[in-house]
């Protein structure tokens, strides 16, 4: 493939179609917040299927908005008109701004943007939606570290306000600006923080996720007083169990391994009951069981 050069620099003003890599539970969020803006959006998936699941997920949050009347029906249909999907990266030759939101490993990040090095413009900023993953070693492997950027969102992407804006020790101070702008049009609060383990949010909130399991397995209080003691005595909206089944018991465990693997500070290294957790696939929601058993809910 022939990769497309443009001379002058990227504009806030000039991104017009933004090109979101994975479709799972954070990228089909990103793929309809940035749809919901204004913008085309070009999907890269790894298959039809994943595709189908991402549009599955889009479609029921989409509805919600439509039910509650936070859009109309044209405008529901305006927002399925600028989507459009493929399993190749060669769309991508026209993307103004890339979101990478593929699965959290180093590997399949590092062949993601080997694909987008050959066919994006010079001009386009590629950002990370990791979570745990060091934004400095990312922009390394990439031929923009100073178009490369840590664009971390949170679960679920349509609602929550906040976006993490990570710059790598490579990152040009333009990219930080318009990835700045970017969030703050797609309806996002961006708050800029350095390279470093966890970020902010999860540099704080792991740890405590990661205690509460420590109590549960040691016998302190079941998981249900946890969470409550959590909701009614700190006004978390959720407790930490509640929290890790809805997003997956298996990234707090992984995130938690990750700042145990930088930091060496035991205090991140996951409890057994965890691990053991992760084995069993008892992930939460979306397996049917986690701290909480849903099926028989």
């Amino acid at each position: 493939m022939t990769k497309i050069k443009k001379e002058d620099s990227m504009k806030f003003e000039d991104i017009k179609k933004i090109g979101v890599c994975g479709a799972g539970s954070m990228g089909s969020g990103i793929i309809q917040i940035c749809a919901m803006a204004g913008y085309e959006v070009q999907v890269l998936e790894v298959s039809e299927e994943a595709w189908n699941r991402g549009k599955s997920l889009i479609d029921g949050s989409l509805k919600r908005f439509l039910k509650k009347e936070k859009i109309t029906q044209e405008q529901y249909d305006e927002i399925w008109k600028r989507i459009s999907f493929s399993t190749d990266v060669a769309p991508f030759k026209d993307v103004d701004f890339v979101i990478e939101a593929v699965f959290e490993n180093f590997d399949v990040k590092k062949e993601t943007y080997n694909k987008l090095d050959e066919v994006l413009r010079d001009d386009v900023i590629v950002a990370s939606n990791t979570s745990s993953i060091c934004i400095t070693e990312l922009a390394s492997i990439t031929k923009r570290p100073d178009k490369f950027i840590g664009m971390h969102f949170f679960n679920p992407v349509p609602l929550m306000k906040l976006v993490e804006v990570i710059p790598a020790i490579q990152t040009s101070e333009e990219t930080v600006e318009i990835t700045m702008q970017l969030s703050k049009k797609i309806g996002k609060e961006p708050v800029k923080c350095a390279d470093s383990p966890g970020f902010i949010v999860n540099r704080i909130l792991v740890p405590m996720m990661l205690e509460a399991t420590r109590m549960l397995e040691a016998g302190i209080a079941t998981a249900e007083d946890i969470d409550k003691a959590m909701k009614l005595g700190a006004g978390w909206p959720m407790g930490p169990f509640e929290l890790m089944d809805l997003t997956g018991v298996e990234i707090a465990y992984h995130v938690g391994n990750i700042f145990y693997e930088y930091t060496k500070n035991p205090y991140f290294n996951p409890p057994h009951l965890m691990r053991k957790m992760v084995n069993a696939k008892y992930l939460g929601r979306k397996t049917g069981k986690g701290f909480y058993d849903y099926e028989k809910k």
